[in-house]
């Protein structure tokens, strides 16, 4: 079985190859893909559905898109959806996420823990041209006060879990086990197996 990962994000690509090991996975890189999709649904889901099916419609390869982001609890589950624009389309990149996490984190800077309540949440969308499949991953933890660990991207480095360490301060094997997008992907493999 083959399946297109609809993204171009290498940090991302590697973590659902580790997951999804025994499906062997091709990228936007490896066909030279130039869809640009608009992700402008309301939902995770609504974007990781349109991704999925705009680039099987494009490439006819079945086709697995996610979307992605935190929504913090004290802040009625903002930025929610808009999490990688927040601060603007223009700086919707893997290389403001620093930018972002800062902003967040000054934001919060005299909040104590338990206003801090964060959710991960993953949306996984399966196309292959006739239905699709959903998983959906949900983790929780805390904004950090402060940015650590260099083993991740986007918001790993201020997403702290219970023990007090970030998603950035945990290796590979340690992360895969416990992320959203581990939760949403084995749901995805769940129904795509049987």
């Amino acid at each position: 079985m083959k399946i297109l990962v609809a993204s171009t994000n290498k940090s991302k690509i590697k973590e659902i190859k580790q997951i999804l090991r025994n499906i062997e996975i091709i990228t936007l890189n490896d066909i030279k893909n130039t869809v640009q999709v608009i992700e402008d649904g309301n939902t995770f889901e609504e974007n990781a559905k349109k991704k999925a099916k705009e680039i099987y419609d494009e490439t006819l390869i079945p086709c697995i898109a996610d979307d992605s982001g935190i929504c913090i609890k004290k802040y009625n589950d903002w930025p929610g959806v808009k999490t990688a624009r927040f601060l603007g389309e223009e700086k919707a990149g893997n290389k403001y996420s620093k930018e972002r996490n800062e902003y967040i984190i000054n934001k919060m800077k005299r909040l104590e823990k338990e206003e801090r309540k964060v959710d991960y949440i993953t949306v996984i969308a399966y196309y292959d041209g006739k239905k699709f499949k959903i998983g959906k991953g949900i983790l929780s933890g805390f904004i950090a006060k402060q940015a650590k660990g260099d083993n991740g991207f986007g918001f790993d480095e201020i997403f702290e879990l219970e023990d007090g360490r970030t998603l950035a301060q945990l290796n590979s094997e340690e992360k895969n086990n416990i992320s959203s997008r581990k939760i949403a992907l084995e749901e995805i493999k769940r129904q795509i197996i049987s």
